[in-house]
């Protein structure tokens, strides 16, 4: 489990092609050794298992599954992947509740300056758009960020400066494809009305 408040920037080294998914390896500063092996990390929103380490280099297996449900499925070497360690017992909650279950992708439809700060706007399918709620939380490329408006076509987000700077969303420019992972609370709320009709 994860909160999406990123401290951590990774770079992808190496990709390398399986018969039934990849393995992707990023480096970063993250202080981890091979007794973490194992563990679960956040890499754009997706919680994946580092399988191994060596020498700040970490490296991932992705399933068909994943990569065609994210955003992996264009990943290329030297992109910018956004890292977060599992919760700890007693850790502050910054962010909100992130399972690393990513729902589906999405692509940016346009980017704003306005001031200091960004919207962003996404278009995503209609079936998806149908669990998104004003000012409910979202999780982008790991990121926990909060829906400012629902549009015709998906959700626009405001991005302050800190976040835009820290984080891979500097990166992206119209068209990019990102991460996205609905409020669990809200998708779960949806279910349950659905089933009591």
């Amino acid at each position: 489990m994860f909160n999406g408040i990123i401290y951590n920037i990774g770079i992808v080294k190496k990709i390398t092609k399986r018969s039934k998914g990849i393995n992707i390896f990023i480096k970063s500063n993250l202080k981890l050794s091979k007794k973490d092996i194992g563990i679960s990390i956040s890499c754009d929103g997706v919680c994946l298992t580092m399988i191994s380490i060596k020498t700040k280099i970490m490296q991932f297996y992705l399933s068909n599954e994943t990569i065609e449900r994210s955003r992996f499925k264009y990943i290329k070497k030297n992109d910018l992947i956004n890292l977060e360690l599992p919760l700890k017992y007693g850790q502050r909650i910054s962010g909100h509740i992130c399972q690393g279950h990513i729902d589906t992708s999405s692509k940016v439809k346009s980017i704003k300056k306005v001031d200091k700060s960004y919207i962003f706007e996404f278009e995503i399918n209609a079936k998806q758009k149908k669990e998104i709620i004003e000012k409910a939380s979202i999780c982008i490329n790991g990121i926990s960020l909060t829906v400012s408006k629902i549009t015709k076509k998906g959700f626009q987000i405001w991005i302050i400066p800190h976040t835009f700077k820290e984080t891979n969303l500097s990166k992206l420019k119209k068209g990019s494809v990102v991460n996205v992972e609905i409020d669990i609370l809200s998708k779960y709320i949806k279910n349950f009305l659905n089933v009591k009709k």
